[in-house]
């Protein structure tokens, strides 16, 4: 993956090699906190374009890169802190947002509005 790229998110790194892992994780993860994440449609549009076959190789990557984080137990900052818990994982999304918004599409961004209208429920066809 991008280990080269990327000093001290090694262990993001190793995780998002494992996608399954990756998907399993992310859910159990986002609905224990997704009503504290002002950021969980952005999170959501990043995870359902980085399991989007259309969705070049090089793009998964970074947004796996960056959801494995966000599943990680251990962050830079402790994601129990209230406000700033969420701080890191907010600005390893949005780097990696940022480096791959193209991708991105509408398609994501509706599929991860109606996965928080819906209550965040794990669909079995990701």
């Amino acid at each position: 993956m991008a280990a080269e790229h990327s000093v001290g998110f090694e262990p993001a790194d190793r995780l998002a090699e494992d996608r399954e892992s990756v998907r399993r994780r992310f859910w159990r993860n986002l609905k224990r906190v997704a009503a504290q994440l002002p950021f969980a449609e952005d999170l959501l549009a990043a995870y359902y374009c980085a399991f989007d076959r259309q969705t070049p190789r090089h793009v998964q990557a970074s947004l796996l890169g960056a959801i494995a984080y966000f599943i990680l137990p251990f962050d830079f900052v402790a994601d129990v802190m209230p406000v700033l818990g969420f701080a890191d994982d907010a600005a390893v999304l949005a780097t990696a947002i940022r480096m791959v918004a193209g991708h991105i599409t509408t398609e994501h961004r509706e599929a991860a509005r109606a996965a928080l209208k819906r209550g965040v429920e794990e669909e079995a066809t990701d």
